[in-house]
């Protein structure tokens, strides 16, 4: 018996070892398959984007409402001169539109022909007095205690205008002025 139980006994040993072994083996096989499925992971090839979903349009989506188209101004000569400014320029602008070095006269018939008070309006010259053209010229309309003024020429880098008030000469220009006589 007591070889069988010493035979047995490493037997039951040597199975032991065996089964260890072959545990140790299944455990290394066992980790090499996770280290590839691993490493597969880590490959150049990238998964597949997945699709995003199509935006497809709402058959409730209210129409993008458009801003309203603005109205041209227009002369009101029953307001004071900031009220009519952007009508002055608008009959201004036009004038540089088609001329950017226009004289004195066109700004003058311009505003005239756009409804503005010829008798309320001053001029400077065209011409300094050395008869070289003028490097500026200004131009403007009192309307009540308010003058509207224009300026435009290369020294002023094109039109520019401004409500002021009336000076203490009653005019609205200072120094020498044109005569509106045509």
């Amino acid at each position: 018996m007591r070889a069988s139980q010493g035979t047995g006994s490493r037997l039951h040993r040597t199975g032991t070892r065996t089964g260890l072994r072959a545990g140790r083996a299944g455990l290394v096989l066992l980790m090499s398959m996770f280290a590839g499925v691993g490493l597969a992971g880590c490959s150049a090839v990238a998964p597949a984007p997945s699709a995003a979903p199509a935006a497809t349009p709402s058959a409730t989506a209210a129409p993008i409402p458009t801003a309203a188209p603005v109205a041209a101004p227009v002369l009101r000569p029953e307001l004071d001169a900031k009220a009519n400014l952007d009508y002055f320029d608008a009959v201004a602008s036009a004038v540089v539109a088609a001329d950017s070095g226009a004289g004195g006269r066109a700004f003058i018939d311009a505003l005239v022909a756009g409804g503005f008070d010829k008798g309320q309006m001053s001029v400077t010259f065209d011409n300094t007095n050395a008869e070289l053209t003028a490097d500026s010229i200004q131009f403007a309309v009192r309307m009540g205690e308010e003058c509207l003024i224009g300026q435009n020429g290369p020294a002023t880098d094109g039109y520019h205008s401004a409500v002021l008030p009336v000076l203490g000469s009653g005019t609205c220009l200072v120094g020498a002025t044109r005569q509106i006589d045509w």
